[in-house]
């Protein structure tokens, strides 16, 4: 009898450890995402890295992927085959968060490979408008120009294409 209750015992305690880590997690992810805007992008026009000017507008009738990164992030790192892969069947236009001067990015673009149309952010204006405390972070547009998803830190390629899938529909 007592080694059942201790089984029991345990599989209650392991079970609300895992409530209580998950409820911390998800506090935590809400409170770093407060700041993240939904709707109307807070900036309608964006300045390429070749000196291009793209505005968001452009993209409207398909759903767009933003992506905030840096070329210090290792997460951002990990990022990088997932929103290459994506960036194959989506529209992406990423923005490159205090990674150096233009040629500096270039040369992090060329050295992994990279063909991403970028927006460089040198002072990490543009990622505080966009109410970013860090990177990775990714918005999704729908064919319209709203925001309508949002995150913030390491995500799935999955994840993202859902999101892409569900903001064209």
């Amino acid at each position: 009898m007592s080694r059942k209750r201790s089984r029991l015992s345990t599989a209650l305690w392991v079970g609300a450890e895992l409530l209580v880590f998950f409820g911390v997690y998800l506090g935590v992810r809400a409170w770093l995402q407060r700041d993240m805007p939904e709707g109307a992008p807070p900036v309608a026009e964006l300045q390429l890295i070749d000196g291009r000017t793209v505005r968001l507008a452009d993209y409207r009738g398909r759903p767009l992927l933003l992506y905030f990164w840096a070329s210090w992030c290792g997460i951002c790192g990990l990022e990088r085959g997932v929103v290459d892969d994506i960036a194959r069947d989506w529209p992406v236009l990423t923005v490159a968060m205090q990674s150096g001067r233009a040629e500096d990015i270039r040369a992090y673009l060329k050295e992994h490979g990279l063909d991403w149309p970028v927006v460089p952010d040198p002072d990490g204006r543009l990622a505080a408008r966009f109410g970013l405390r860090g990177v990775p972070a990714f918005f999704v547009l729908d064919p319209q120009g709203r925001i309508v998803a949002h995150e913030s830190g390491y995500t799935t390629e999955a994840g993202l294409r859902l999101r892409l899938w569900l903001a064209a529909q």
